[in-house]
């Protein structure tokens, strides 16, 4: 029952938005009482840390998934990119701005554990993106990584990228390219090109 409390609530919350959501929703979309809910979880704020936890750790095994199958690590990038985008029902509730406002200390701790996955799994590919020639060879990969990460994470301030303005797609996919074209040999330049050409929405 746990288990099914923490996948509907990542739904719900995803969907509609973390301060939206009641506990009554949840018992109701779940068709069993507020009590039940409170047997496995004592307050809501100790659901939302449950269940951000569980949707990072799912993002995370996605993410490894498409990180082991790519064909190279620009195609790489667009996959998680598009993986991310769409179990975050495209981000329209914001998530990650509800989560810092009204859960601050769950938010610092997704973030330090999104960084900590981030940082390696982006190193790694940079890495395979100079052998492979894709990427300049003299770029400080650890650096960039975490430039990355600092950028991805920036472009989801509504203070700086306001949501009537910006699309996250647009955000995400103008911030890729961008990243991307900082690093990229002039192989890497036809290749990501070639790619935007055919594939990008």
């Amino acid at each position: 029952m746990r288990e099914k409390i923490i996948n509907k609530s990542g739904e719900l919350f995803l969907t509609l938005g973390f301060k939206s959501v009641t506990m009554d929703d949840i018992a109701n979309a779940l068709g069993i009482s507020k009590k039940t809910i409170y047997q496995h979880f004592e307050n809501k704020t100790k659901l939302v840390e449950a269940t951000t936890l569980n949707v990072f750790e799912t993002i995370c095994q996605g993410i490894d998934c498409i990180s082991n199958a790519s064909q190279n690590p620009i195609e790489e990038l667009y996959d998680i990119k598009m993986f991310v985008m769409n179990y975050l029902k495209n981000e329209k509730t914001s998530p990650q701005f509800q989560l810092k406002k009204y859960y601050p200390q769950i938010h610092q701790q997704l973030t330090i554990k999104q960084f900590q996955k981030m940082h390696v799994s982006v190193k790694e590919s940079i890495q395979r993106g100079v052998e492979t020639g894709l990427f300049r060879k003299n770029i400080d990969i650890d650096f960039i990584s975490r430039m990355y990460f600092n950028g991805m994470s920036g472009i989801k301030d509504e203070n700086i990228f306001p949501k009537g303005i910006f699309t996250m797609e647009y955000l995400t996919e103008s911030y890729l390219e961008y990243h991307l074209r900082a690093i990229c040999s002039e192989k890497g330049l036809q290749t990501l090109n070639k790619f935007i050409t055919t594939n990008q929405s």
